[in-house]
C-alpha cells in the first residue's frame, strides 16, 4: 500500500513541476522589461522621466536635493552679505548723524535737575492755572506772546533770505495786531490761512553753514547746542519783553509765558520719558533731529 502511494506521488511531481517551471521562468523576463522600462509622462510644460527602479530614483532625488539645497545656501550667503553691507551703512550713517556729547556728566545732571524742577513745580503750577484759566484764554495768552516776538521770525526770515516768511510775518502781525485786539486772536491763520514762520538765530547760524559742534543742556532753558545757545543770545535783543522794566516785570511776563505754555501741553514730556530706556539720551536725539530738520526745510 505504501509503494503504491509514493509511485502515485512520484508520477504527480513528474507532470506538475515541469509545467509550473516553465510558467515562473516565461513570466520572468516580462517583469524585467516592466521594472526598467522608462516613462516619457508631462506634467504641465515639463517632462518627468521616471525610473521605476527605485535606486535610481533615489539616487536621482539625492543628487536634485543636494544641487537645490547649494544654490539656496548660495542665494542664502548672498542675501545675508547684502543684509550685513547694508546694516554696516545704517549704523555709520547713524553715528555720523549723531551730535557729540563731550559735556555728558554735567548734561546728565542738569537734565536730571531740570526733570525735578518740571515735576515738583512747574507742572503742578501749570495744572493749577489750567483748572483756574479756561483754555480759551490760555490760548489767547499764546497767541499775545507769539505776535509780541514777531521780530524774531521777521529778521531771521530776512538773514536766511526768505521774502516769503519775511512777508508773511509782517502781515500776520499787521493784522493780528488790529483785528486779532493785540494779538489775542490769530486772525491771520484762521481766516487767512498765513501761518506762522518759527525761525531764530539758530537756525539762521544753521542755514548759512554753521554746525551744532556738541550738545548742552542748559538748568532751567533745557536743551541745546553751541550754535543754538548764540542764537538764543542773539535772539535775546530781538525780543521786545526784554526791554520791559523794571526787571521783576519783565521776568513775571517771562514766567507766565512759560507756565501759559506748558498748561496747554502737560502729558507731552511724560509720554516720551515713559517710552525711552534712556530718556536723557531720547530727549538729546529728539531736540537734535527736530532742529536739524528746521533748518533743512
Amino acid at each position: 500500500m505504501m509503494k503504491r502511494f509514493v509511485y502515485i506521488l512520484t508520477i504527480l511531481a513528474v507532470a506538475v513541476v515541469p509545467a509550473f517551471a516553465s510558467d515562473l521562468f516565461s513570466s520572468g523576463p516580462r517583469h524585467l522589461e516592466e521594472d526598467f522600462q522608462m516613462l516619457y509622462q508631462p506634467d504641465n510644460d515639463f517632462p518627468l522621466l521616471k525610473l521605476t527602479d527605485e535606486a535610481n530614483v533615489k539616487k536621482e532625488n539625492i543628487n536634485d536635493s543636494e544641487a537645490l539645497l547649494y544654490a539656496q545656501e548660495e542665494n542664502l550667503d548672498d542675501a545675508l552679505a547684502e543684509d550685513e553691507e547694508e546694516d554696516l551703512d545704517y549704523l555709520e550713517d547713524e553715528m555720523d548723524d549723531e551730535i557729540p556729547d563731550p559735556l555728558e556728566p554735567f548734561n546728565r545732571a542738569m537734565f536730571t535737575v531740570n526733570d525735578k524742577l518740571y515735576f515738583w513745580v512747574l507742572k503742578p503750577v501749570a495744572k493749577g492755572y489750567s483748572t483756574v484759566i479756561p483754555e480759551p484764554i490760555r490760548l489767547s495768552v499764546r497767541n499775545f506772546f507769539n505776535n509780541v516776538a514777531t521780530p524774531i521770525r521777521l529778521v531771521n526770515s530776512l538773514l536766511q533770505l526768505k521774502l516769503k516768511s519775511a512777508s508773511n510775518e509782517l502781515v500776520r502781525f499787521g493784522i493780528n495786531s488790529t483785528f486779532g485786539i493785540l494779538g489775542l486772536y490769530d486772525v491771520a491763520k484762521d481766516e487767512m490761512g498765513i501761518n506762522m514762520q518759527d525761525e531764530d538765530f539758530g537756525q539762521t547760524l544753521g542755514v548759512w553753514g554753521a554746525g551744532p559742534v556738541f550738545y548742552i543742556y542748559w538748568p532751567v532753558l533745557g536743551p541745546s547746542n553751541f550754535r543754538d545757545s548764540l542764537g538764543f543770545m542773539g535772539d535775546y535783543f530781538l525780543d521786545p519783553v526784554n526791554y520791559v522794566n523794571p526787571m521783576l516785570d519783565r521776568y513775571a511776563l517771562k514766567i507766565g509765558d512759560t507756565v501759559n505754555r506748558t498748561s496747554l501741553r502737560i502729558g507731552d514730556y511724560e509720554e516720551i520719558k515713559k517710552d525711552a530706556i534712556d530718556p536723557y539720551s531720547a530727549f538729546k536725539d529728539i531736540y537734535y533731529q527736530y532742529r536739524k530738520s528746521k533748518i533743512e526745510r
